[in-house]
């Protein structure tokens, strides 16, 4: 398993972690890109109608083959520094947590129409992955505003 990286930013990802959670959850190749908040808002805009920059976006491939890639997670490294600073976290910890939602996308979780599984397979991960627990607290705020 390997994730194809495509870093269109000066932000110096390690990857390591992020394999490591790849591998965790599949065998699959993955595509990420790390982009800035312009280039997320035009993807945003394009695919979901919503012409505002978000953190994460994911594309996954249509069909179960063994040696087919898994999906696409796009991130935007702008969204990732501002988070991790108004959060008190690093931005690799950040990406992380951005590329676990992102991932369990691919696999098929939904949080929008799920009964809660998505952010407890998320909780679950960021503790075995010893990552900070914002995106479950933010994530919780989120779904109570709505």
């Amino acid at each position: 398993m390997s994730i194809t990286l495509e870093n269109q930013t000066d932000f110096p990802l390690v990857l390591e972690k992020l394999e490591d959670i790849a591998n965790f959850l599949t065998q699959r190749e993955i595509e990420l890109i790390l982009c800035d908040n312009n280039t997320i808002k035009q993807i945003n805009a394009e695919y979901r109608g919503k012409g505002m920059p978000t953190d994460v976006l994911s594309f996954p491939l249509e069909g179960d083959f063994a040696m087919q890639p898994l999906g696409t997670i796009i991130i935007s490294a702008d969204m990732v520094f501002q988070k991790a600073k108004e959060l008190g976290h690093t931005p690799q910890e950040e990406c992380s947590l951005l590329f676990i939602h992102g991932l369990l996308h691919l696999l098929g979780y939904d949080h929008e129409k799920d009964d809660g599984e998505m952010r407890a397979r998320e909780e679950e991960l960021i503790g075995t992955f010893s990552l900070p627990k914002s995106l479950i607290v933010r994530t919780q705020k989120e779904e109570k505003e709505i």
